[in-house]
């Protein structure tokens, strides 16, 4: 990946158990209420419904830096979603995203 200056981004795939769709969505709510409060350098943080897997979201994050993911991560906030998230979880993937190319909120690379 390139420096700690650069936008950072990753994609997470969560499957929710069954019958904890409704629990985990309301936690996603609380959880990006407060992001948009208080993360200026949260540029985008997106939950998904996945088409043909109603279990399944998919978040999209895009920080303006790495410092900026580590400023999410120590919230209070983030660090209650992280826990609060577990019992309601099947699954979690994560990936970490390099941009090669693209236009985002920071502007064209």
């Amino acid at each position: 990946m390139g420096s700690s200056a650069e936008p950072f981004a990753l994609v997470v795939r969560f499957t929710v158990r069954p019958g904890s769709e409704t629990a985990f969505d309301e936690l996603v709510a609380s959880t990006t209420a407060a992001i948009r409060a208080n993360e200026p350098g949260t540029l985008v943080y997106a939950c998904h419904i996945v088409e043909d897997a109603p279990r399944d979201r998919i978040f999209y994050e895009l920080y303006a830096s790495k410092a900026a993911f580590q400023a999410h991560e120590e919230q209070s906030h983030t660090r209650h979603f992280l826990s609060a998230r577990e019992p309601l979880l099947e699954s979690t993937r994560v990936d970490f995203l390099g941009l090669k190319d693209g236009k985002t909120p920071v502007g064209d690379h």
